[in-house]
């Protein structure tokens, strides 16, 4: 796990399939603290984004990561339900750490994980943490963000270009925040050659999808292109605390 700056890199055969990833967090050029946390690990990567202020935002996104760190070294068994699992337990650990400290109510955290099972990946997702998909040279992003004006934008109150500069583009509209709650859940096939991106808000509020997507592409080293990903959001202001997650798909005899 990694925060706050840290970085890690590393490769491992799960079944058929490796997963080379590297993570970085910065607190950003504005924010007090850093709410984010993140997990990179050889079977899952996990972005967290707190809310509810300062101390309160960093514990709810760290009890959600450490709720779902288990899946990387357990046998998911059916995958899906591992997952479900595990981001039920993390809101539960949230109810009872609130509880306990009635001052941390309020507090809530996004999750957007990937997990890896033999040729099977788990994307789930809840907030506006975000998860991109690259397969030859097209990056796409694969998660809805849960906030006030993506459901404005769908339901054509507002354009995309009006979300951006909406006074309330930062409600967002599913955490877990220790209430009932229910993440979405996806299977998708692991494929060698495809690259995930998993990442809070603070990336796409100070990069354009057009850096992004080209940082993607041309920075084929996870680590390189991690830090590729951070050099541009402080370059673009960081308003937000800015995490970021990659995870290459290669075949295991590709290992490290």
């Amino acid at each position: 796990m990694t925060a706050g700056g840290a970085a890690v890199h590393a490769s491992i055969m799960s079944d058929a399939c490796t997963l080379r990833y590297a993570a970085m967090s910065h607190r950003g050029l504005v924010r007090p603290a850093n709410e984010d946390s993140v997990y990179a690990g050889p079977r899952l990567v996990a972005v967290a984004d707190g809310v509810g202020g300062q101390a309160a935002g960093e514990v709810a996104s760290r009890l959600a990561i450490e709720a779902l760190a288990p899946l990387d070294t357990e046998d998911a068994g059916d995958p899906v339900e591992a997952m479900r699992s595990a981001v039920h337990v993390a809101n539960e650990a949230l109810r009872s750490a609130i509880r306990a400290d009635p001052a941390l109510t309020g507090m809530g955290t996004t999750i957007t994980a990937l997990l890896l099972a033999g040729r099977t990946l788990v994307l789930a997702h809840a907030g506006d943490s975000r998860a991109y998909h690259l397969r030859d040279g097209v990056a796409t992003q694969v998660t809805r963000d849960d906030t006030y004006v993506q459901w404005l934008v769908e339901k054509g109150a507002i354009s995309e270009e009006e979300a951006d500069t909406h006074p309330q583009r930062s409600v967002v509209t599913r955490v877990l925040q220790g209430n009932p709650v229910e993440a979405t859940y996806e299977e998708r096939e692991a494929v060698p050659g495809d690259r995930y991106l998993l990442c809070s808000d603070g990336l796409p509020a100070a990069v354009a999808p057009e850096a992004i997507a080209a940082t993607l592409r041309d920075e084929r080293d996870p680590e390189r292109c991690v830090a590729r990903l951070g050099e541009l959001a402080l370059d673009g202001g960081a308003p937000d605390n800015v995490t970021v997650a990659i995870a290459d798909v290669v075949p295991a005899r590709d290992q490290d």
